[in-house]
């Protein structure tokens, strides 16, 4: 575990599992955020917080959450199938179509907080934003409901090892820790 600058407890790498769904509890965060955004852009417009909210939110799903999809769907997904985890073919397709309807969401919803964020436009689209804040919830709890505790029962320590492998490196930074 490393600790962050604000005092919380990151889980490493050598837990990827947890990183995971440390990673669910952000993505939640943005979508909080792209609640609260809807609200003020509605009574504010592309002002500075907007902009800034605006922002953090593209930031966000333009790479954490990229990298998160990629985790499940290169690494994990792949893992739960090898180890003839029960239903995981079944999880994977379903799971997988869920990441593909986000990623047409995201990229209509993304257009609209670039123009937020440039200050150049102050709409956004409220049914669009609540779909895919909807989406994203509920993909989340099944996750953390079904798959985090199906990968936490059936991967063993090698399989574990080599997803947090993958995953330390598709961000870039060396893998600390064996188990």
């Amino acid at each position: 575990m490393t600790t962050s600058l604000l005092g919380a407890a990151a889980p490493g790498f050598d837990r990827p599992l947890d990183v995971l769904e440390a990673c669910h509890g952000r993505i939640a965060r943005q979508c909080d955020t792209l609640e609260k955004l809807l609200a003020h852009v509605a009574a504010h417009g592309a002002d500075a917080p907007a902009q800034q909210a605006a922002r953090a939110v593209l930031a966000y799903f333009d790479t954490a959450a990229v990298h998160h999809h990629d985790d499940e769907e290169r690494n994990l997904f792949p893992l739960l199938e090898s180890v003839n985890a029960p239903g995981a073919c079944d999880l994977v397709e379903m799971l997988t179509l869920e990441h593909d309807e986000q990623a047409l969401l995201w990229r209509r919803l993304r257009a609209q907080l670039q123009q937020i964020e440039a200050g150049t436009a102050a709409m956004l689209d409220g049914n669009l934003a609540s779909r895919f804040v909807a989406m994203n919830r509920a993909h989340l709890e099944f996750e953390n409901t079904y798959v985090l505790p199906l990968a936490r029962q059936v991967l063993g320590a090698p399989e574990i090892e080599r997803l947090g492998r993958a995953m330390a490196a598709r961000r870039g930074v060396p893998f600390s820790g064996s188990l």
